[in-house]
């Protein structure tokens, strides 16, 4: 990594938060958001507002560990209730279903930044996610959402090492989209579903692993979990097998795979 360079994009960064202050931030306590926050509480202070979007899709324990972490960094961030199931375009789970998600995120925080007097909104996409198709991204160009981050080149791995610089827990932590990447496309997305999902994750988390996707496959009559576990995580599978699997059921799932291939990250 070239340091002089990270430098220069991260003077970059401020400048562009200066230019559109007071900013409204849409945070989510994942890597980006993080240090988007960290970064614009340092240079505009009580000109900034975070806003998380709290929904079914989102765990409960992710919300916890956001709005902890933003008291850490001292950065005000408030809680917006999104509605986004309650859109059948979304709610059926198409390809582009994260392009609803974000319409509706986003007219929600127009709203608010309006009535408030912000002169931004801005989200955590940086310069890497432009190297992957992102139906969100369409959204926030319809509500001239800015993304600081990517604007200032700033890649996946410089904003891990400019997090740990600040020591923010979220440097290293693994990709964590919503819930709802759990189900596949043309399966529809449920608030019941959405719960499954959460508690069987948690069980797989209350084991001790760290990186993994309890997959949600609704099949004709019965409903399946397909457990991906982290490759370097595989070899610790079989002393808890049975307690994963029996856990899994208990949560409501008739059946249980553990997924041979493992857990290869692809953003969701």
């Amino acid at each position: 990594m070239n340091e002089a360079r990270t430098v220069e994009k991260v003077e970059r960064l401020q400048a562009l938060l200066e230019a559109h202050a007071p900013l409204m931030i849409a945070y989510s306590g994942g890597v980006d958001s993080a240090y988007l926050l960290a970064a614009a509480h340092a240079v505009l202070g009580d000109r900034l507002l975070g806003v998380i979007a709290d929904s079914a899709s989102l765990p409960r324990e992710a919300l916890r560990a956001a709005l902890e972490l933003a008291a850490e960094i001292g950065a005000r961030v408030e809680v917006v209730a999104t509605e986004e199931l309650q859109d059948e375009r979304y709610a059926s789970n198409p390809v582009n279903r994260c392009y609803f998600c974000k319409a509706e995120l986003f007219t929600k925080l127009d709203s608010l930044a309006r009535e408030r007097g912000y002169a931004a909104i801005a989200y955590g996409e940086n310069a890497d996610d432009m190297l992957q198709p992102r139906p969100g991204r369409e959204a926030a160009k319809e509500f001239k959402v800015i993304a600081p981050l990517r604007d200032a080149g700033l890649r996946k791995a410089e904003i891990r090492q400019l997090s740990r610089e600040l020591g923010l827990p979220t440097a290293d932590a693994p990709a964590q989209p919503c819930l709802s990447s759990r189900i596949p496309h043309g399966t529809p997305v449920t608030v019941d579903a959405l719960a499954m999902i959460e508690r069987g994750e948690a069980l797989v988390r209350s084991l001790g692993f760290k990186v993994f996707r309890v997959r949600h496959l609704a099949l004709e009559h019965e409903t399946h979990a397909r457990v991906q576990i982290a490759p370097e995580e595989m070899g610790r599978i079989e002393p808890v097998n049975d307690a994963l699997i029996s856990g899994l059921r208990a949560v409501g799932y008739d059946g249980v795979e553990i997924d041979p291939g493992g857990y290869r990250s692809s953003g969701a």
